[in-house]
């Protein structure tokens, strides 16, 4: 029998991990599944350990000589210069001890989540440690050594003939995914992010469209810095009906970067948690209305990764399993108190966002009365200064 979600998970995914002060922590897994078990909403019996990617799969999008870069690379034998030319050894994508290993790891569980739905033994499946989507064929870039998104989509088409839509809402242009397909018609990527004008990695313009036979099949929709959650749902959910009646794919891969939040300090939007409660919402919906059910979600970013990231990465594993009802509750005790003495902030005892996240904007009516009293003020002292 077809389970309804699975949840690919090890603590060994903790191992892609750059340096303690890095913004990009794998923790965010962990924290996300005890919040998952904390609550109830995760039985041991649908968690599967990811694998190891082959070589030979790695370099169905990256090249021999790239991958074997990093191998190097992860053993202490690679120059600096030569590092740097692959975009490896750098701020963004610093080299840290087996690389290779820790990052063939998140792109095999990428692609057992794969494997789990285009074979039937699932629906859907969630691999939070995949949705490293700036990654290149010869070139790492902003965090991301392997391109889990991209392989998996090159291995559907290949091992499936599949026809794969992939939705990237990370805060971040999915640039790495969308290059790898802008000339195939089989794939149509839409990403919805920040403009580039503000923010990395500069592209996904709406003249990005895609090329020769994938011209198209490549939609972006950038926008400005502090959209709220009504402006990027309505241009989430208008694109994402219009984008899925005209393409018709075989499945839906979605990338599910939680940096849009108004806390990420990375970015410049202001989405609150009611995004990321709606974006699987539609995934769902509209996976069972036009593929059957097929539906593979991936993480990506998410840069407050106490507040933020658990929380909307639970919200796609309570949609898979039709299990929102405990959104009603709050945050599990046990949960807060087994992570507080480790977090920066206070954690959350909530699902929903505080009614006074946002500063206070003043109305002009305020403003005007502000200035009609610093204005008396200031008579007020100039005619005692004549008295």
């Amino acid at each position: 029998m077809k389970q309804e979600a699975v949840f690919i998970y090890s603590e060994e995914q903790l191992t892609y991990k750059f340096s303690e002060d890095h913004p990009f922590n794998h923790l965010r897994l962990n924290l996300t599944h005890d919040l998952l078990q904390s609550a109830g909403a995760l039985p041991q019996d649908v968690i599967i350990p990811p694998r190891i990617a082959a070589d030979e799969e790695i370099e169905l999008i990256h090249d021999t000589a790239y991958v074997n870069a990093i191998k190097s690379a992860g053993e202490g034998k690679l120059s600096r210069g030569i590092a740097n030319n692959y975009g490896i050894g750098t701020e963004d994508t610093p080299i840290f001890p087996n690389m290779h290993e820790a990052a063939a790891l998140l792109v095999g569980g990428t692609l057992t989540a794969v494997d789990m739905v285009m074979e039937g033994k699932s629906k859907h499946a969630l691999n939070l440690g995949g949705g490293l989507h700036h990654g290149f064929r010869g070139k790492a870039s902003g965090f991301c050594i392997y391109n889990d998104s991209s392989i998996a989509i090159e291995y559907m088409r290949r091992k499936y003939g599949a026809r794969v839509l992939y939705i990237d809402t990370d805060a971040h242009h999915g640039d790495g995914v969308q290059w790898a397909f802008y000339d195939d018609r089989d794939v149509c990527t839409l990403s919805i992010h920040e403009t580039g004008r503000y923010l990395f990695p500069g592209t996904g313009n709406v003249n990005e469209k895609g090329h020769g036979q994938g011209f198209g099949f490549s939609i972006n929709i950038p926008i400005d810095a502090f959209t709220e959650d009504e402006s990027f749902l309505e241009c989430y959910e208008t694109a994402f009906r219009e984008v899925i009646e005209f393409f018709k794919p075989d499945v839906i891969l979605t990338q599910n970067g939680a940096d849009a939040h108004y806390y990420d300090p990375l970015t410049h939007l202001s989405s609150s948690i009611k995004t990321y409660r709606h974006i699987p919402k539609l995934a769902h919906k509209l996976a069972h209305e036009y593929c059957d059910g097929n539906w593979i979600a991936v993480g990506g970013g998410g840069y407050d990764m106490w507040r933020v990231v658990p929380r909307a990465w639970s919200m796609i594993w309570l949609e898979m399993t039709n299990q929102t009802h405990l959104l009603e509750n709050e945050i599990p005790k046990d949960w807060r108190d087994k992570w507080q003495a480790k977090a920066p902030v206070a954690l959350p005892a909530s699902w929903t966002d505080p009614i006074d996240m946002y500063p206070s904007i003043p109305r002009r009516s305020e403003i005007m009365e502000k200035n009609r009293k610093t204005l008396d003020k200031a008579l007020f002292h100039i005619r005692n200064e004549k008295n």
